[in-house]
């Protein structure tokens, strides 16, 4: 039986220009496309995002999965990291957000997740939409009208998150659940990307470098030249096939892989 959404993805980090270590890990396999930006001295960021990562790899090679799995994932990476935090006083934690495949009546759907400040957006029709709503001191900042989103960009608290997984935090994800349109280009990211690049800037990239991987190469890239001052992850994620209704596929490239790319190739877990 054929998946209900098939995508092809592509995904790039680099630690940027002025941190020692890039606490930044990401995993890009169907069904799942998360990234995961740690927190913490002494290696407990990059050992929690990576935890974080690895509770999530259990599900690759399923066609697609259901909200409460996500919910379980997330449950069994707080335990992990929790005992981090025991042993780096209390400071290991880690953002997450991303999009997993789901299926509803044999349709294709995007199930979104999000913990912090990390992103995900969703570029539709030349239009790019932030999917996630950022865990922020500045976010809520913006809700109640005391910071215009311009000024968000400079405010000193613009690092400060309200949630995340560790850290002391007990703050819940945010989950979406919506179809998938053939042509969705999903972007997840670190905010070492969107600290460097507008999101104009960004949509521009998305809308004209056509292969998956060229693009996360290209805005990774183009990060560290405007001053990588954070790591930095970048996860495409192409829709290339996707079923209108149960059994049936809007489009198949018959020359496609019906797997993403291999997770090595991609950069895959850290």
């Amino acid at each position: 039986m054929r998946p209900a959404l098939v995508v092809s993805t592509g995904s790039a980090t680099h630690a940027g220009l002025r941190r020692a270590l890039n606490e930044d890990a990401h995993l890009a396999s169907a069904p799942v496309f998360v990234v995961a930006d740690g927190m913490g001295g002494h290696e407990a960021g990059e050992r929690a995002s990576a935890a974080v990562i690895a509770e999530f790899a259990t599900s690759v090679g399923r066609t697609s999965l259901h909200l409460d799995d996500v919910r379980l994932a997330l449950a069994r990476a707080r335990v992990v990291v929790e005992r981090l935090s025991l042993s780096a006083d209390g400071r290991a934690g880690t953002t997450l957000s991303g999009v997993v495949i789901a299926a509803v009546d044999g349709m294709g759907y995007w199930l979104a997740v999000n913990i912090g400040d990390s992103r995900t957006y969703r570029l539709a029709d030349g239009e790019l939409e932030q999917i996630s709503v950022d865990h922020s001191v500045v976010q809520e900042l913006i809700e109640t009208g005391e910071l215009t989103p311009e000024a968000a960009l400079t405010d000193r608290r613009r690092n400060i998150i309200t949630r995340a997984i560790g850290a002391s935090s007990t703050g819940d994800a945010d989950y979406w659940l919506f179809p998938a349109e053939l042509g969705d280009r999903i972007l997840v990211c670190s905010d070492g990307l969107t600290s460097e690049i507008s999101d104009e800037r960004i949509r521009a990239v998305l809308s004209s470098v056509p292969d998956p991987q060229e693009a996360a190469d290209v805005l990774v890239g183009e990060a560290v030249e405007a001053g990588g001052r954070d790591n930095i992850t970048v996860v495409v994620v192409d829709a290339v096939s996707v079923a209108s209704r149960p059994g049936t596929l809007l489009e198949t490239d018959s020359d496609m892989d019906m797997d993403t790319r291999p997770r090595e190739a991609a950069g895959g877990v850290r």
